[in-house]
């Protein structure tokens, strides 16, 4: 017991020169990912209940793919499927880009994440209320500014909730990340289990540090809502 505990002590919490910790790889593929999936899916729930039908189905398109198939489908699309092709392994950069496991991780995860986001914070722009958005139109706003001002606002608060489940989930997704030879958490859970044979302890230990991550991201996110939702909260006379 000593010895596996050794071994997580040194892989999870230890920085070894330029040797990064499975836990530290975790944070990194999800704060990386939500990050870039959210930037990305802000824009695009805009386009998706847009009134123009070419730049709303395309949207439309990209969600329905991404939340249709598998993350693990999608991060050996990514790995191997993509870089088996001639046209990319011809090409310098690209070549380079998906060469590596952790490029690779990072663009399935974007992808996957925002595709759940876009259509979070779609429904969450279509449930405005209508008063709001008639009210804005009577102060003279454009339609960048409505956006800007009233219309986002309210949506990216009202949709708090459903996010913050979305990155829990996506913290969880993280462990298909072995599969790319990524270090994770349980690519350091499955090698201590190779070397010690306790299985039990080395993927408990991963379960245990999951858990702590996700009840700090939970506590977080409710207090994010305790101060950004509070208007609905019902008022004491």
């Amino acid at each position: 017991m000593i010895e596996i505990i050794q071994e997580f002590w040194k892989n999870y919490l230890f920085t070894d020169g330029y040797r990064t910790t499975g836990l530290a790889i975790t944070m990194w593929l999800l704060v990386v990912s939500i990050g870039l999936g959210f930037c990305l899916s802000v824009p695009l729930a805009v386009a998706r209940v847009s009134k123009n039908k070419l730049l709303s189905r395309s949207v439309w398109l990209y969600t329905y793919v991404f939340r249709g198939t598998p993350l693990y489908v999608q991060l050996l699309l990514c790995y191997t499927g993509l870089y088996s092709l001639q046209v990319v392994r011809d090409h310098q950069v690209l070549g380079e880009f998906f060469r590596s496991g952790m490029n690779c991780t990072l663009l399935a995860f974007t992808l996957n994440t925002c595709a759940y986001t876009t259509e979070i914070f779609a429904g969450a722009i279509k449930a405005t209320p209508y008063g709001e958005i008639e009210a804005a139109r009577a102060y003279g706003m454009s339609s960048f500014t409505l956006y800007r001002r009233v219309i986002l606002p309210s949506a990216l608060r009202r949709a708090l909730p459903y996010y913050s489940n979305e990155v829990i989930l996506m913290l969880h997704a993280t462990t298909v990340a072995f599969t790319a030879t990524v270090p994770d958490i349980l690519k350091i859970a499955r090698d201590v289990n190779s070397a010690t044979y306790q299985s039990f302890q080395a993927f408990g230990i991963a379960a245990l540090l999951y858990l702590v991550i996700s009840f700090a991201l939970v506590w977080l996110f409710r207090r994010a809502e305790h101060r950004w939702l509070a208007y609905l909260r019902p008022q004491g006379k």
